[in-house]
């Protein structure tokens, strides 16, 4: 690549000395040396080339275009997006500046205008599973929780062999409080192993009253958790185990010590507690409302 850069730069130095060149031939040139720092990961000279070759129109577009891909490696977006919006407002179907001012749209937290970007993707190649998957999941952080099922469903064979489709579209389900999500959830932890999947199964199955399972659930999550997971908290977990526990056996206090040992490792949610009292026995309402002392006297100890 080096030898390649060297050679066009020998070229280009020639050629301008020479005075033999044509507008047309420099803009090209201007292109293949940028594109040459492009690949040496040299994007400032790439971009000082490229602002050249992008002049001509024999070259504007591809230049255009190669300068959203120095934008976006460098973290500026909002400028990344621009530039390939340009391209998109003279060449609507540019199937490539679409994909990337969608993926530029999501980074500067422009949601709907991604959105817009993969939809018209989506009309012109309706075939594409992977820009399928960014449409949904674009749609899912917009809460178009219908919309974002519909598309996922025009690829079934996707759904079944796409890991990360397939945890969307159970993830989706969940969202929409669809008992339908239980099967989803457990067909994806069938070939796959994750603690926090997990744990979003467990809570799924909680939400459709499915106690033992849930349980189940619960304890398979805590152990396979890390023992410093931050997402899920171990605390969370175990909170939500003895949650269940107490609901589907108000009468056992293993319940009650799951939740009396989150808060002694550092639970400190007083609303999910106060919420659990009122739907349990009255046997633990005493000692969910010590729980919920303790708590407060330990934040207030340590602000």
């Amino acid at each position: 690549m080096k030898k390649l850069f060297l050679s066009l730069l020998v070229i280009f130095i020639f050629t301008v000395v020479s005075g033999c060149y044509s507008m047309a031939v420099s803009a090209e040139e201007y292109f293949s040396i940028g594109m040459a720092y492009y690949d040496l990961g040299k994007f400032e000279e790439a971009e000082k080339f490229l602002n050249r070759a992008k002049q001509a129109k024999r070259t504007m577009v591809a230049s255009t275009y190669n300068l959203g891909r120095i934008a976006f490696e460098m973290q500026r977006y909002e400028e990344a997006a621009k530039y390939f919006e340009s391209i998109l407002k003279r060449d609507k179907e540019n199937v490539l500046a679409l994909k990337a001012a969608a993926y530029s749209r999501i980074r500067t937290g422009e949601i709907q205008k991604a959105e817009k970007h993969y939809s018209k993707l989506l009309s012109i190649v309706p075939e594409s599973a992977d820009d399928g998957y960014n449409h949904a999941l674009v749609l899912f952080a917009m809460g178009r929780f219908s919309s974002a099922e519909e598309v996922m469903l025009k690829y079934p064979i996707a759904l079944e062999e796409n890991k990360d489709l397939m945890l969307l579209f159970a993830r989706n389900q969940k969202a929409q409080n669809k008992i339908e999500a239980v099967d989803s959830f457990s067909n994806w932890l069938g070939t796959h192993s994750d603690a926090k999947v997990r744990y979003e199964y467990a809570q799924t199955l909680e939400h459709h009253e499915l106690y033992a399972r849930s349980i189940e659930e619960y304890r398979k999550t805590l152990t396979d958790l890390a023992a410093d997971s931050n997402d899920p908290k171990r605390t969370d977990v175990r909170f939500a185990l003895g949650r269940v526990l107490l609901i589907a056996d108000s009468s056992s206090n293993e319940g009650i010590v799951e939740i009396q040992g989150a808060a002694n490792d550092g639970f400190n949610d007083i609303t999910a507690i106060e919420r659990l009292i009122n739907r349990v026995s009255s046997t633990h309402r005493d000692t969910l409302r010590d729980v919920i002392t303790n708590i407060r006297i330990r934040l207030e100890s340590n602000p």
